[in-house]
């Protein structure tokens, strides 16, 4: 099979590989009810990258809960640090996220 976009084998595809790198991703901590905490992953294109995959690994590293919704991604507690170094084994560049 051929890629459509880039028109290398699938094997070979990079076009996963140029999202990931032209992407802007911040990671914010709110306070919800009762003093819990969320982690609020923006920013993470889900046209190119399979959002629904990567909330699923983050979830079983963290060993957290969390879900995907309004184009975010929410993991129940506070991962600031250890979801950037987790993103950065994924293969997302250390300098476009920001975490506040």
């Amino acid at each position: 099979m051929v890629c459509p976009k880039c028109g290398l084998p699938q094997e070979l595809c990079i076009c996963e590989t140029i999202a990931k790198e032209t992407q802007k991703i911040k990671i914010d901590r709110v306070q919800k009810r009762y003093g819990k905490h969320m982690t609020i992953i923006r920013g993470i294109d889900n046209s190119k990258i399979d959002v629904k995959n990567l909330m699923k690994k983050l979830k079983s590293k963290l060993a957290c809960g969390g879900t995907y919704k309004n184009d975010e991604i929410e993991l129940q507690g506070d991962h600031r640090e250890r979801v950037r170094e987790l993103l950065v084994k994924e293969g997302f560049p250390r300098e476009i996220i920001e975490v506040s």
